[in-house]
Formats: C-alpha cells, structure tokens, sequence
C-alpha cells in the first residue's frame, strides 16, 4: 500500500484574526489610538524609555496587546496571552515595553518573569536590571514616565506598600516558583500573599509549561502549568503573557489551550525575509571533518579580512563546531588545535588548490581565490595567532541548563560581541541553548562522527533549531552607522558574506531528506550554495534616450489628516452598521451553568434576538453605556466631536439609533437571561468603543496627485535569486530578454511567472495597435525601492470601511500622444492574495473616473483589475475597453464564450 502523504493542518488563530481583521479596515501602519492620551502611535514612554527603536512587528504586538488590555472583557477573555515570535526577533525587547505599558496604562507595578533554566534568568537580569550590562534593553538614562521618575527593582518577594513610581520585578525559574510556593520561606511568595496582589506574569520559553498539557504523562511539566495557573487565578486583575518561538500547534491539545490566546505571531520566515537575520546558506561537501574546519577557518577569515577592508576594525566572526558527544567534542577541540598548529604555506597552498577543483560552493570558491592573490605566509601566521588555543573553548553542556550552566561559561558566551572577549571557536555538543543571544556567530560546522545517528528526524530537528537560533542578525557599525536589518542583499557582493550565516553540513541523501522536512516544519528558508542566481539588468539606451525619461513624471496621491467634520456617523469610524451586529458568547459559560444543567454543548450554538428599540432594552443599552466610563458624555466626546448629548448618541440614525437588533449567539443549554443580556450589549459597546478609539485621527489618501521623475524611478539594478534547499521558496523569478522590445525600459525583465504572463501574453499583444495609436508606449515596472510611490484610497468624504494605507502597483503603462499622457496601473495577483488584498484592487478601479486633481490636466490616470493566471478577470476587456475602444470589434469575455476549450484551460489553470 502507498504511503499517504501527511499535510500539516492550517490553523486557525480566532484571535489574531479577529485583531487583524479589526485592523484591516483602516489602520494599517498607523497606531492605535487607545492609549491614554490618544496618539495614533506607541506613546513617547515607550519610544523614550527603551535602548532599542522598536521594528515594526514589535510595534504590532504591542498594538495588539493594548486591543486586548483595553477591552471592557479583558479581564475573562485576555488574562492569559502568548506571543508566538520567531527566535532573535527581540521578545525580551516587548517585555521591556510591556512592563512599561502595564504600569502606565493600569498602575501595575508588580512583575513575575519565569523561565525553565537559571541561564535565562542571568541574562534576563542582564536584560532588564543591570544598567550597567551591556544587554540592559531600557535607556540607559533616567526613566519616566509622563514626568513621573521611574525605577525597575529587583526583589524577592512584592512589597505590602508599594513605592509610587517603583517597578518591582522577580526573576526566578518555574521550578524554584513552585517549590517556594508549597513550603513556607521567610520573606518568600506565598499564594496567599500573591492573592492580596495585581501582578503581571512574564512567561519566557513559554512551550515547556505547556508540556503537561502536550501529555499527561509528564507530572512535573504539569504541576509548572499548574502553579502559573493558580498564580494567574490569585487575583482577578491578575495578567500572565507567554512568550515563545516554539509551539506545536499540531499538537491538539496544545492548540485547544493556546489558538485564541496568540496576541501576537511573526513567523521565522517572516523574519528571515524582512532582513531582521542573517541569511542562512548550507555548504554541503563530502569532505572529511578536518577539511570542513579548515574550509570554515578560511571563511570566517575571509569575512574579518572583508569587513577590516570596509572600515569594520572591531568585527570578530565567531565559528560553532557541533558534535554528537562530549567525547567527540573534545577529541574535535584537540584535532582542531593540531590542524592549526600544523599549518604550513605548502600544506595551506595544497588545500585551496585541491579544494578548487573539488567543490562547488560559490562562496568558498571566492574565498580561496581571494587567499591566493595574498600572501599565505601572512595568513598562516593570522590563522595561528586568532585560532589558538586561548581562542577557543569546549562547552560540555550535560548539565540541564544546557550549555550555560556553568557560569564562567555563560559570561563568555553572553560577551562574545564584546571587543575583549578573545573565543573565535566554540565546541558544543547539544543545540544551542534558549538564552544564549549570540549575534556573531557566522559558521556552525556538524561534524561527522556517528553520521548514521543524526540521519534521524530527531537529530536533524535538533539541527534545524540549532540554524535558526544562530541566524540572529549582528549590527555590526558601517560607515559610522548600525543596522538591525541587513544591508548587502541588493547593492554590495562581498560585503553580503557578513550577512550570511553558514552551516556547514554533510552530503548523506537520508541526512539531507530528514534536514529538509525539518528545515520546512520550521518555516526556515536556507540558500543552497551551490545554486545561487545573480540577475542583473540595465535601463535601454533607446530609453534613456527618450523624453519620457529624460522629462517625464510619473504620479502618485498625497495624504492628508481626516477633518473633523467628516466624523459624523458610526460607519465613519468602521462600526459596519448596515448589518445586523452579533455578540458570540457561546464559549462563555460558567461553573454554576454547567452544575445546574446537564444540557450544556458549547459546541453547539443556538441565536437569540434582542430587540433594542424595546424600552426594557433601551434601558440595558443605558446601564451598559454608564458602567463604561468610555461612554461617559466628557470622554465620548473626545472621539466623537460631533455629538452634541448622549440621546444624540443613542437615538440618531448616524449613531447607535441605526443599531435596532443585536444577534446573540449562546452555547446549547443556556438560557439568554437579563445578565446575559446585559453581557451582550457591553460587548457590542466594547467593539464600538474599539473602532472609535482605532480609527479616530487617521490620515487617509487624497485626489491630489504629485509627480516623481521618471529617471528616478528607472535605473539599473540587480537581484539575487538563491535555489533554496528546501521547499519554503518564494515563487520562481527569473531574467527574460526584453532586447529589442523598446517599449519595455530595461533590456531584462526580472519576474516571477504571473509577471511574466503579464508583459508577454497580456501587454504585448496590443503594443503595435497602441504605437499606432500613441507616440510613447512604455511599461515601466515599478522599483519597489522608490518606497514613495505609493497610492492610497481618496474620497471627497469618509464613506464605508476604509483602508487608510497605501500600496505600490507593479507596473504602470505610460502612454503620451503630443501634450496628453496617460498612465495605466496595473498589478499582477496570486489567486490566494485575491480576498486579502481586494481592497488594493477596488482602489485600482477607483481611478477610472474620478475627479482628480493633478498638475497637468493633460494627464489621465486609469487602474486595470487585478490580472490573474488565465486573465479569469478579464484585463483584457478592460484594457481594450479603455484604451482601445475603437478596435474592440468584440470583448474578451464574448472571444472566450465562443471558445468552449479556451474557457476549460481557463478555469484549469
């Protein structure tokens, strides 16, 4: 019998989609406006009181946190929270603004970090305490916050009084938690003091407390769970947020706990392709181990020497020899230190001439060649003197805080940034451990010893999290300034290498199958080294020749702030109120319901409709509105600055008097009593309250379009398009000869198969009936580092739901007859983007007609629709139509309708 092919299961997050989807209408690259004093951005106390300038994806955690904490139900639905967020990405970095939002948001002053291992806990402390550590996340001058002197303190046990302004923190592992928490210890937690308490719990490597959920057979995972739940359960206010890059969401039970509780989730790949890390390339080689060490020396050399040559004087590439045991790893220390001793300029000399016939890897190829235009005599005095036996050390991590239990060991590792830390080489044996935040680890080499054992799924598991978690980005200083993202990938060949993280691997066919499945479980994309596309074009001559380029603009809106006036309805704010609203609270259901009833299916739903013209009902909707300080008349009217009194608010069509039914959904079993009621409608007030506070004071796109110059726009560039080794690739790009194709400003097109269809079988076809119609036809495709050009909706008022962001189409269609141009925008859509991005196309079209205001009333701006694989929706037609109306002798649509097998391969593809 066939094996089955086993797909992962997609799954759903309710709570992050129902937080994006909040979001989609209207505040993308904007900030909520929920934050005491209303700004459209984090508030200065974050901004002003952290080391780091938060990236964007932090930023959106925060954002998504602050949508749960200022819910009126947060204390039931958003106590328990996980930040599912990518190795490297700066979690400890949010806890820092977490902290520093929770106490300026809602007074908390009272902290509890855990953690599984002391490791974590030390540079934890490094982290958020130490000022003087050169880990310390917060600004290393005085905090405050709103003019308030702050201070972040240490303790072992919360104080009864607490000092205002004071941040109390305790850093402790889950273990010796729970211990302190069923034996009494002098000035010690207990439950019953942690009762009398508001506390936030931070939860770091948050995956090993959900082992007792994963399986019941582990009782010591499950008493950890259990503590954090009973410390979460202590106080009503109480708050815990988790924080992990690992969750097996396959896993059932880990996903029944944990799907609507993800506040937050920025996948591995995701930060691997917004540049955050370090790219990840796998040299693979038959070489014995000796010969990959010396291949790894060489390379890591080569990076020091490139980066000395830019001007980069302080940077030390860092190399990780992984072994299967601590035996081997110190048989491999001792083989390493005789290699390098042994080194000669013949022995040196023989190897890289070997080696350049043997292997096939681009990089190292282009390092032996750099060596041997230098003088090796030179460079083996280089490599004994920075690979010496002082340089390196062997950690044997048998212990179970891995391989930084030993303290002098965690003081090393934790510093190896540092100028005076002298380790270029590591031995280590396990997967590197959670906690260690080395950034300039550039080589991983697996030796071989017992390759049959790491042919295991389990092995190359261990390997795949051992990659990811060396990948983390260095901000090495260049030209006098740091960067947290790289910045090689498009302009500098050689500078590159100091961006690349290399893994070093064996050329076993099982080893290899097993790294991949694991590299793709991971969301981790790795560059094969051995095949790497380097495309390159240039702008035509006859371009650069023409008037378009040398004269010509290309147009896109300005943005303005919303004016005041136009808040003056519910819809304005995203509140869709042309539909009947529903409150689900089927999976609200308490201990007393469930004891009384029998009946109780919370898998099983029944609706009820509450009439809210209903005087009783009216009256509900009043008492939830006075319970909500939110809707006090002072408060409201911040927001809402064209109401005039709360019955206006209640009773006008353009507010809630256009809000007659609420929809409520209960579980199988429960009755809709009055408190339930009650319970409706303050959660319908709470998602009003939501939109009012996230749209209020956006700016949005207007009818003014300003020009760019077409030279800026069109200029030479290069990308490179790596083979990966696994199957997380982006789609197929590849370089098509446009030479000869004057009406396309480059002699290559650099596309994707979409784009190319696009060009070729859609644009092409007409180019001869549009050069007889127009002087200049050009389709110039978008450079998506021109980051200005970007259209935004516009309309003369706020009308519906709005997306206030902008995007930059693919391509624009540049057509000039005399005086009169027009300008045709266009973007080629996957068909799983077509519903997420519907709102880009409906924006496209929008340009067909509109009052515009431009420059040059010469000017025409026209949107195609998305153009799809088989062109399902008719671009053509609408091409045609618009700008060859007189030689449409018949449509696109009616062409197919005539063709029964060209619709077949149509719908097929």
């Amino acid at each position: 019998m066939p094996k089955q092919k086993i797909i992962a299961k997609k799954i759903e997050l309710p709570l992050l989609r129902e937080i994006e989807d909040f979001y989609a209408r209207g505040l993308d690259n904007q900030f909520d406006a929920r934050w005491s004093f209303g700004a459209p951005r984090l508030p200065d106390y974050i901004h002003q009181n952290l080391k780091h300038v938060l990236r964007s994806y932090q930023e959106t955690a925060l954002r998504h946190l602050n949508y749960t904490q200022k819910d009126s139900q947060a204390t039931h639905r958003f106590n328990q929270l996980l930040f599912h967020m990518a190795t490297g990405s700066g979690k400890t970095d949010v806890m820092a603004a977490l902290m520093l939002y929770m106490y300026a948001e809602f007074g908390m002053q009272n902290f509890l970090f855990v953690v599984n291992t002391n490791a974590v806990v030390s540079k934890t402390r490094e982290n958020l305490v130490n000022s003087s550590s050169a880990k310390y996340l917060f600004s290393p001058h005085h905090l405050s916050i709103n003019g308030e002197r702050i201070e972040i303190r240490e303790v072992t046990a919360f104080p009864n009084q607490a000092e205002k302004g004071m941040l109390y923190l305790r850093l402790t592992t889950v273990q010796s938690l729970a211990n302190e928490l069923s034996s009494y210890k002098e000035n010690g937690l207990t439950y019953e003091d942690l009762a009398e308490q508001k506390l936030v719990i931070l939860a770091d490597e948050a995956h090993h407390f959900s082992a007792g959920t994963k399986s019941a057979s582990e009782t010591k995972d499950r008493a950890w769970e259990n503590v954090l739940d009973r410390v979460r359960q202590a106080n009503p206010a109480n708050r815990q947020f988790e924080f992990t890059a690992t969750i097996d969401l396959q896993n059932e039970a880990i996903r029944n706990k944990y799907a609507d509780k993800i506040v937050a989730q920025y996948e591995l790949s995701r930060f691997v392709r917004d540049g955050y890390s370090k790219r990840v390339r796998y040299l693979q080689a038959n070489s014995d181990d000796e010969q990959k060490m010396l291949n790894a020396v060489l390379l890591s050399q080569y990076r020091k020497r490139i980066a000395h040559e830019a001007g980069i004087n302080d940077f030390k590439p860092v190399i990780l020899f992984k072994s299967n045991k601590i035996d081997m790893s110190k048989a491999t220390r001792q083989d390493f230190l005789e290699l390098i001793s042994g080194l000669s300029v013949e022995s040196l000399r023989d190897f890289i001439r070997r080696s350049q016939s043997a292997i096939s890897s681009r990089i190292l190829k282009k390092v032996y060649a750099y060596f041997l235009a230098e003088n090796l005599g030179e460079l083996v005095v280089e490599l004994q003197r920075d690979f010496a036996a002082l340089h390196t050390i062997n950690v044997n991590d048998s212990a179970s805080d891995g391989i930084l239990g030993d303290l002098n060991d965690l003081k090393n590792l934790n510093s190896l940034e540092e100028t005076d830390n002298p380790f270029r080489v590591i031995f280590a044996v396990a997967k590197l451990s959670e906690g260690w935040d080395v950034l300039n680890l550039y080589d991983i080499v697996r030796i071989s010893e017992g390759a049959e054992k790491a042919i295991s799924k389990t092995a190359t598991n261990s390997e795949a999290q051992l990659v990811g978690r060396g990948a983390r980005y260095y901000p090495f200083v260049y030209e006098g300034k740091a960067s947290y993202t790289r910045r090689f990938d498009e302009t500098d060949a050689d500078l590159s290498v100091l961006e690349y993280l290399d893994y070093h691997t064996m050329n076993e066919p099982k080893y290899l199958e097993n790294l991949r499945k694991s590299l793709d479980e991971m969301d981790l994309p790795v560059e094969d080294d051995t095949d790497f596309n380097l495309l390159t074009t240039t702008v035509n001559t006859a371009f650069k020749e023409s008037q378009v380029y040398k004269k010509g603009r290309l147009y896109y809106n300005k943005v303005e702030d919303i004016p005041v006036k136009d808040w003056d309805s519910l819809e304005k704010y995203g509140v869709r109120i042309a539909e009947l609203p529903e409150v689900d609270l089927s999976q609200i259901v308490t201990e007393s319901e469930r004891n009384v009833s029998d009946k109780v299916d919370e898998l099983m739903t029944k609706v009820f409709l509450l009439d809210l013209s209903q005087r009783e009902n009216q009256r509900l909707l009043k008492k939830a509105m006075a319970r909500n300080p939110f809707y006090h008349f002072n408060k409201l009217t911040h927001y809402l600055p064209n109401i005039h009194s709360i019955r206006e608010f209640l009773e006008s069509k353009n507010w809630l008097g256009s809000v007659t039914e609420l929809t409520i959904r209960l579980a199988q079993g429960i009755e809709l009593t009055r408190e339930r009621q009650l319970q409706a409608v303050e959660q319908y007030l709470a998602y009003i309250q939501r939109a009012i506070l996230m749209n209020y004071k956006k700016q949005r796109g207007t009818n003014t379009f300003v020009p760019i110059d077409v030279s800026a726009m069109v200029k030479d560039y290069e990308k490179r398009v790596p083979v990966q080794m696994n199957k997380l690739i982006a789609e197929h790009i590849s370089s098509i000869s446009m030479r000869g194709k004057n009406w396309f400003p480059y002699n290559e097109a650099i596309v994707d198969g979409l784009e190319k269809d696009f060009i070729l079988k859609l644009i092409e076809p007409y180019i001869d009936q549009l050069q007889e119609k127009y002087d200049d036809v050009y389709l110039i495709r978008v450079d998506e580092r021109v980051s200005s050009f970007k259209l935004h909706e516009f309309a003369t008022n706020l009308s519906g739901l709005t997306h206030y962001a902008g995007f930059m189409p693919d391509f624009v269609l540049y057509l000039g007859k005399g005086e009169e141009v027009i300008q045709v925008y266009a973007e080629p859509k996957g068909p799983q983007l077509l519903e997420k991005d519907a709102w880009k196309e409906k924006l496209l079209l929008s340009l067909n007609g509109a009052e515009i205001i431009i420059e040059d009333d010469k000017v025409r701006l026209i949107g195609l629709p998305f153009y799809v694989s088989g062109d399902a929706r008719a671009v053509r037609n609408a091409l045609q139509t618009q700008l060859l109306p007189e030689k449409q002798s018949v449509t696109y649509l009616e062409e197919l309708s005539e063709n029964p097998q060209k619709v077949a391969e149509n719908m097929e593809e």
